[in-house]
């Protein structure tokens, strides 16, 4: 009798096993579906930067392996991007519940490779860096309004316009929308007329770096940038962490600095400050004149301001209807970022079109009583203080790469109000706390949220934290 029921009980478990094999068949992912899905969800940059070399080594009813190229590609792929990739896979299958990362190293060998460095073709890291390497002819030195704040930065761009690698390199520092990208295209615009100038941004430089890798074209890359003869790269802030960029821009900058090219680096904080970089890139930041760009003093608002009214003017050939005490009033009341000041004097001209009468100065404040609002805005610095301060810990600890709970808990309570109290990206949130990822932030937002709901003493905390930061009438955009 137990023999009839073992019997019976394999021929239950060979039906269910063939159920449950027809199943995973009729689920199994459609690669091409997939990788459809991957670049219409990404955008079609980033998916055939990282992406689209992607391979389905293996799949399991509840997990996949894949393929990717390199350890460089597995970390970068994995710390940005697997979250989202793993959200696109349920998508054709549902079971899926985590996926593996294994190198498959390229299986051409190296001739093939050399003939392809060979090929008549012209590189595509060359047709890639052109499309990015355009000065914009409306930022240039004439329309660049000079004041107190900016004068000193203004006159050494001039300067090395005259005297090529006289002050070698300029490093203009300053904080966001001051004007400084202004500067940079404007140098390039002058010293394009006698010399071959590359501009790009350091972001985009990082992305061409990462492409020649991809595609085994490093000497073209190297090639291109070091032929320059003024070499302009924009926020290089950005290579901080990654160190084989860095490596990369070293050896770019001193190519460069050797056959007197001229370098012009433009960052938001001065070489000295920019931490995880590497001491002999700040050593050689630091080497030529380094200026700051700081905050438009009234005056110089005004004056811009002024400057958008003609600009109106000559493009439209109308005369926005805009009295000296509307323009007085947005000055003064306008924070210390030129770009948010120049979207304003674009809001209170629209709503004057659109009115089809002249705006007084009680109009404009109706107008930006969101902006103006006691000119109290929640700054992503301001949230770090008071909460480092409310836990009795120094800032420097908060944003230290230390787990222990005393500090990470403070610090998801900080991302959590930068994340509900400000306007910021999840990305620009994770710079502001040591670079972090935006991976990071989510998590620290779901953390709080989930402690919110079962934890009493920490929605005490989070509630006492809210009100010292929104009773502070002195927060900063930053």
């Amino acid at each position: 009798m137990f023999f009839y029921f073992k019997k019976n009980m394999e021929k239950v478990s060979l039906k269910k096993n063939s159920a449950s094999n027809s199943l995973l068949e009729e689920n199994i992912l459609d690669w091409n579906l997939v990788q459809e899905s991957f670049e219409k969800s990404f955008g079609s940059e980033i998916y055939s930067s990282w992406l689209k070399s992607i391979s389905l080594l293996k799949e399991y009813n509840d997990h996949v392996i894949l393929g990717v190229k390199t350890r460089f590609f597995r970390d970068w792929i994995t710390s940005r991007y697997a979250d989202k990739i793993l959200g696109e896979l349920k998508k054709h299958k549902i079971s899926i519940t985590r996926l593996e990362f294994k190198i498959e190293p390229d299986k051409s060998n190296s001739k093939n490779l050399f003939s392809n460095l060979q090929d008549n073709k012209v590189s595509e890291i060359k047709n890639s860096i052109l499309n990015y390497n355009r000065l914009n002819p409306n930022l240039n030195f004439d329309n660049f309004v000079v004041g107190q704040s900016n004068n000193l930065c203004f006159l050494s761009a001039k300067k090395i316009c005259s005297q090529l690698s006289r002050y070698n390199p300029l490093f203009i520092y300053g904080g966001v929308g001051l004007g400084k990208t202004h500067l940079l295209n404007a140098i390039g615009l002058e010293l394009s007329k006698n010399n071959t100038v590359m501009f790009i941004s350091a972001e985009r430089f990082m992305y061409q770096f990462i492409k020649s890798i991809k595609k085994n074209e490093m000497v073209n890359f190297k090639d291109f940038f070091r032929k320059a003869n003024v070499f302009i790269i924009d926020d290089i802030q950005f290579i901080r962490g990654k160190e084989g960029l860095q490596e990369e821009f070293f050896h770019t900058f001193n190519t460069l600095f050797d056959q007197s090219s001229q370098i012009v680096i433009s960052s938001d904080r001065a070489p000295n400050k920019l931490d995880r970089v590497q001491d002999r890139i700040k050593s050689r930041l630091s080497g030529g004149l380094v200026v700051d760009i700081g905050s438009p003093e009234y005056d110089l608002k005004l004056q811009i301001l002024r400057k958008k009214i003609s600009e109106y003017q000559n493009f439209f050939k109308e005369s926005p209807d805009l009295q000296e005490d509307v323009l007085s009033y947005m000055a003064k009341n306008s924070n210390s970022n030129i770009r948010e000041l120049i979207g304003i004097f674009n809001r209170v001209v629209a709503f004057g079109k659109m009115s089809k009468k002249p705006l007084n100065i009680n109009d404009c404040k109706i107008i930006l009583r969101d902006v103006y609002n006691s000119n109290k805005v929640i700054s992503i610095d301001k949230i770090q203080t008071i909460t480092s301060n409310f836990f009795s810990i120094s800032l420097n600890d908060m944003l230290s790469p230390r787990r222990s709970r005393p500090l990470a808990r403070p610090r998801q309570i900080a991302m959590y109000f930068a994340k509900k109290l400000t306007t910021r990206s999840l990305p620009e949130i994770g710079r502001k706390f040591a670079n972090r990822d935006h991976t990071t932030v989510i998590h620290a937002v779901k953390t709080v949220e989930k402690l919110l709901q079962n934890n009493d003493e920490i929605k005490k905390n989070v509630e006492e934290l809210k009100s010292l930061i929104l009773s502070d009438t002195n927060a900063i955009s930053n």
